[in-house]
């Protein structure tokens, strides 16, 4: 069966309270002595996965330029693909989603899947062929979002939106552009938030497809703010009304 490793502790950790059946071995710096170290050695204790000690070398020759931390797990099989009618389908509440038009920085996904995590987000949504994908620097970004916030990527992202919208999802666009500022905006519960890549913004058909467009004020020089950045704003504006 194949494998794939994730490191740092935030991951790590993670991967053990939502998904421990996965975790093969856990290989950790033996100059750990920490409380985050010792955290994560209960963890594992309870959930009886094997603990290895180590040295950091080894440990930067497993995860070559990453920020390990002094901890790097190894997973049975690959990174479980979502899907999104099994997510919608086993709601119990009106849908919370993040849509990513265009962001090809894995950092970047990495950052939005950790926001959408701590907003409460069901889902975050992609188009295959635009799009970083769940690479090892996006996981080690999310900081453990990455296993907790289902990742669905979709073939015509068009076609996606028209599909939340016959579940009466409100897909709520945002571009700097649109004449109604995010604070003075109205959307129903079931909301899905599309955000392009900075710069560029969405692609023309991702747009039109939306059903309202809406604008972050900005109140300085700066003409836009990183996507993980924007995310957080929009994410947490719909989560306060939420309640």
């Amino acid at each position: 069966m194949s494998s794939r490793l994730i490191y740092g502790f935030h991951a790590v950790t993670a991967k053990l309270r939502h998904d421990p059946e996965s975790v093969k071995e856990i290989m950790i710096d033996a100059s750990r002595q920490d409380a985050r170290a010792r955290d994560l050695i209960k963890h594992a204790e309870l959930q009886d996965v094997r603990l290895i000690a180590t040295d950091g070398k080894r440990l930067d020759g497993m995860a070559p330029g990453a920020r390990h931390q002094g901890v790097v797990a190894r997973l049975e099989g690959g990174r479980k693909l979502a899907h999104l009618d099994d997510v919608l389908d086993t709601l119990e509440e009106p849908a919370f989603l993040l849509i990513l038009d265009g962001v090809t920085d894995p950092r970047n996904l990495g950052a939005c899947l950790r926001v959408a995590d701590a907003a409460g987000v069901h889902a975050v949504i992609a188009p295959k062929d635009r799009s970083a994908g769940l690479t090892d620097v996006a996981v080690k970004t999310a900081c453990g979002a990455a296993e907790t916030v289902p990742y669905v990527t979709v073939t015509n992202l068009a076609r996606t939106l028209r599909e939340l919208q016959e579940r009466e999802i409100w897909v709520v666009g945002t571009a700097g552009e649109a004449e109604t500022g995010l604070y003075q905006a109205e959307w129903p519960q079931a909301t899905a938030w599309v955000l392009g890549a900075e710069g560029e913004g969405m692609r023309r058909l991702t747009r039109e497809n939306c059903d309202q467009l809406v604008h972050i004020p900005m109140h300085g020089s700066v003409e836009s703010l990183n996507v993980s950045v924007a995310a957080g704003v929009c994410l947490f504006e719909a989560r306060r009304r939420r309640g």
